[in-house]
């Protein structure tokens, strides 16, 4: 099974290794249930959220203390504490499924900048072996003019 997490690990890419648009990957592979936890983990990670939360139990925490017509939910908020609990039931791991999925495109991201990294190698050597030869080349021609130019001054 090859190592995914250490790139530096693995076999150097062959032909048939390709470069890939990894948005068009996630776009592919994403389902509703992910695109719905990346949604709630937008909206509960926002200044929105806290504040209209923070807005709704300082209400409901004023309207059981005053309570002009009857406490719902009296000191100390027994059932307040439950919708929070399960708010935080469900907000976890919907925050790590995020997490999860983040992760598996950052270790795609890493191979795919691997691959571009090895491309771009490769081309770097052609590049220096083009630029030798065309040295060599020029020496060689430096030489031809040299030797031309002794002829001429003969």
């Amino acid at each position: 099974m090859p190592n995914n997490h250490h790139p530096e690990k693995q076999q150097p890419p062959t032909a048939d290794s390709t470069i890939q648009c990894l948005n068009d990957l996630e776009a592919q592979k994403t389902s509703k249930g992910h695109r719905l936890a990346e949604w709630t983990v937008q909206m509960v990670g926002s200044w929105k959220f806290i504040i209209i939360q923070s807005a709704l139990l300082v209400v409901w925490t004023i309207v059981n203390i005053v309570a002009w017509f009857e406490h719902w939910d009296p000191y100390p908020f027994i059932l307040l504490n439950l919708f929070l609990a399960l708010q935080a039931a469900y907000t976890g791991p919907v925050i790590m499924m995020t997490q999860n999925r983040q992760a598996a495109r950052d270790r795609l991201e890493a191979h795919n900048d691997y691959l571009v990294n090895i491309k771009a190698e490769q081309e770097i050597r052609t590049l220096l072996k083009h630029l030798n030869a065309q040295s060599q080349a020029i020496e060689e021609l430096k030489g031809m003019v040299k030797s031309l130019q002794k002829n001429d001054l003969r």
